[in-house]
């Protein structure tokens, strides 16, 4: 199915402005990201009511994002809600027959692909991968990773990645024991990384919230509509998961995973490059003692 990446959302729209706003409009924002994006589809007076401030306040920051009122907004987050739980089967209704017929699937898939993850850069806030990294970095902290039933594999891939460069990292499985068994423990000094990407998974979304009550930070990767968890998520990564099938691509999510581990890189220098050559070092015993056990036991 060849479609174009979605453009900016007006939740990534205000995270990028929200800390240039004035205090007021501040408010407004973290109102509407905290509702992300059923808020913003109430009355101008109850978001001003809610935001504790005037409704010339809302109306003020919905012209700062460039729309013409706040009605022009909330029709930019219908439209937004309508993407957000499109399913696969409804996607097969949005191909292009034409561009079907005229475009073999190697070239629409290398157009699609690339375009998405060159937007996902484009619209990707350096200032959020910094801080992720940072706290990533972070040794002191325990780091954990959790996705859904497919960005799962995210969250194995990054810790796979992490037990090589830092200590103390693990995956949290998708049951609701892991949960539970993590959420034990858990508390201001964990950083929990969590994937979730639309039609969302309802267990994933607990699970952020549950760890961000007990004050744990919250790394999340979600796509441009913003999962539920980005309201309790102290950094947000999104990603296009436009695809030129009906389902959609994780290809953009783990660009940002494999930038996100050069930059973890970057932040543990030495240490990290140290513990690498140790697991090296460690495989490499483990190898030699499987051989010489295999040895023993043939004779």
């Amino acid at each position: 199915m060849l479609t174009t990446p979605e453009p900016s959302t007006v939740a990534a729209q205000l995270r990028e402005v929200l800390p240039k706003l004035p205090k007021a409009e501040q408010r407004v924002a973290r109102a509407l990201l905290a509702g992300y994006p059923t808020v913003g589809l109430e009355p101008l007076a109850a978001v001003a009511k809610l935001a504790r401030t005037s409704a010339a306040t809302v109306l003020r920051l919905a012209y700062r994002l460039g729309f013409e009122g706040y009605p022009e907004l909330q029709q930019a987050l219908k439209r937004e809600t309508q993407q957000r739980y499109a399913s696969p089967l409804a996607q097969y209704g949005a191909a292009e027959a034409g561009d079907q017929e005229s475009v073999g699937v190697m070239a629409r898939s290398r157009s699609v692909l690339l375009d998405a993850t060159t937007m996902t850069f484009d619209q990707l806030p350096e200032g959020e991968l910094v801080r992720a990294a940072e706290l990533i970095s972070d040794r002191s902290r325990r780091v954990s990773a959790a996705g859904g039933r497919f960005s799962d594999m995210l969250a194995r891939y990054l810790i796979a990645h992490l037990h090589q460069l830092r200590p103390n990292t693990a995956h949290v499985g998708g049951a609701t024991s892991d949960h539970a068994a993590y959420l034990l423990d858990v508390g201001r000094r964990d950083v929990l990384v969590l994937f979730d990407y639309r039609r969302y998974q309802r267990e994933t979304i607990m699970l952020a919230r549950q760890a961000a009550a007990k004050d744990a930070k919250i790394i999340l990767l979600t796509d441009p509509w913003l999962s539920p968890a980005a309201a309790v998520a102290d950094v947000v990564l999104p990603a296009q998961v436009t695809s030129p099938s009906p389902f959609d691509s994780l290809t953009p999510a783990l660009a940002v995973i494999e930038t996100l581990v050069a930059a973890v890189v970057e932040q543990l220098g030495e240490s990290g490059r140290e513990r690498v050559a140790q697991y090296d070092q460690m495989a490499g015993d483990v190898l030699r003692d499987d051989g010489d056990w295999a040895g023993a036991s043939a004779t």
